[in-house]
């Protein structure tokens, strides 16, 4: 199938008698059961619910509809991108054992890597994957995963997966890919050999600035791995959330083609406005549609950042991303907020960094709210 195709059919097990067009909200907190007999054969493997902790029929589809999207063998939902990063970590990683991820990572991933995580005894190094020899260097006898993003959030620089992967193969480590930013129209990374794929589904696969969810993908084998985690550890996904991701997830090609096309105008624009110092978008990638959705830019020194950010009219300004109405976010203040001041300063995630979120208004619309912006904040 293609992959407008993919995103609304797929090779379903029909589990229902009412044969409904839509997947109705199983929004039950258990399953009921005939016999005690009938009971214990959930915990055989001869049936499908318990509780709804332990699976739903919703979450279910959630964690099917992405597998299928990624060409991955198996998915899980969880409460949110966090909570499905931390159960691919922990399927694979444990007390004693050494992970390695990327500088430039998004705040909330970098936090729940180096002061969460390391509280279970997991030994964490940072270090920057746009230099696979620095990565190649922190290889220990006990690390396990290599963890980073297909498209690293704010910065927007495309990852080299396949010398992620080639570096992973030679001493047999496992990959973890955050594919959010590109979503699967942009960007397949099990194509390429990565283990497992990440999203927050709270941006482009939900898609509407409506839920908040999780799902992570891989192997049969490692899915199964991190589902237990899903379950012991508690993160499981509602099944109303799931239903509006489900849902959501099926406009992701007609929002990812407008909202890069979009994107792809704007930072075109914006790469010669007069304000801007500059301008982070993956134009190399040369997309028919463009490359993702999301344009970052860094004002001038002598532009007024509050200035910007109180002139922006009808572009909301809020902590996160990828629904269908263009924002912008202030990442020193809210993503970032949590990163040591020295690595945003390496980085180069400053007072006049702007990540902007690019919606389905009008692309000239846009351009035009945004620079108004722009010149007010030069003009202060």
């Amino acid at each position: 199938m293609k992959f407008e195709t993919a995103l609304l059919h797929g090779d379903k097990k029909e589990k229902r008698t009412i044969q409904s067009k839509a997947t109705p909200i199983y929004q039950t907190s258990a399953f009921t059961f005939k016999s005690l007999e009938e009971l214990e054969g959930f915990y055989s493997g001869n049936g499908n619910y318990l509780y709804t902790r332990s699976g739903n029929p919703n979450t279910d589809e959630l964690g099917e509809v992405v597998a299928r999207l990624e060409g991955a063998a198996a998915g899980v939902a969880a409460a949110s991108g966090l909570g499905a990063i931390m159960v691919g970590i922990l399927a694979v990683a444990k007390n004693g054992d050494h992970i390695i991820a990327t500088d430039d990572v998004y705040g909330g991933s970098f936090h729940l890597i180096v002061e969460e995580l390391t509280q279970f005894g997991i030994d964490v190094t940072i270090v920057p994957f746009s230099d696979m020899t620095q990565v190649e260097a922190a290889i220990k006898e006990n690390t396990k995963l290599l963890y980073t993003e297909s498209i690293t959030n704010p910065l927007l620089r495309v990852e080299d997966l396949k010398a992620v992967v080639s570096l992973a193969k030679k001493y047999n480590l496992k990959t973890l890919i955050d594919n959010t930013f590109a979503s699967p129209f942009h960007c397949q990374p099990i194509e390429l050999g990565v283990d497992m794929v990440v999203h927050s589904a709270t941006k482009y696969i939900g898609g509407h600035s409506d839920v908040t969810a999780g799902v992570i993908v891989g192997s049969t084998e490692l899915i199964e791995l991190a589902a237990a985690k899903v379950v012991n550890l508690g993160v499981n996904l509602s099944p109303f959330e799931a239903w509006l991701t489900v849902r959501g997830a099926k406009t992701l090609a007609l929002r990812m083609k407008e909202q890069s096309y979009h994107a792809k105008k704007v930072a075109e624009a914006l790469l010669i406005h007069e304000g801007v110092e500059r301008v982070y978008y993956p134009f190399e990638q040369n997309g028919a549609y463009g490359y993702g959705a999301m344009v970052t830019i860094e004002l001038k020194q002598q532009a007024d950042v509050s200035t910007f950010f109180r002139s922006l009219g009808w572009i909301k300004i809020v902590p996160t991303l990828a629904g269908v109405e263009s924002s912008v976010s202030h990442p020193i203040t809210t993503s970032h907020r949590a990163v040591p001041e020295e690595t945003c300063e390496a980085l180069g995630i400053n007072e006049h960094l702007i990540r902007i979120s690019i919606g389905i208004e009008h692309y000239e619309d846009i351009i035009s709210q945004l620079s108004m912006a722009i010149e007010k904040a030069m003009n202060k």
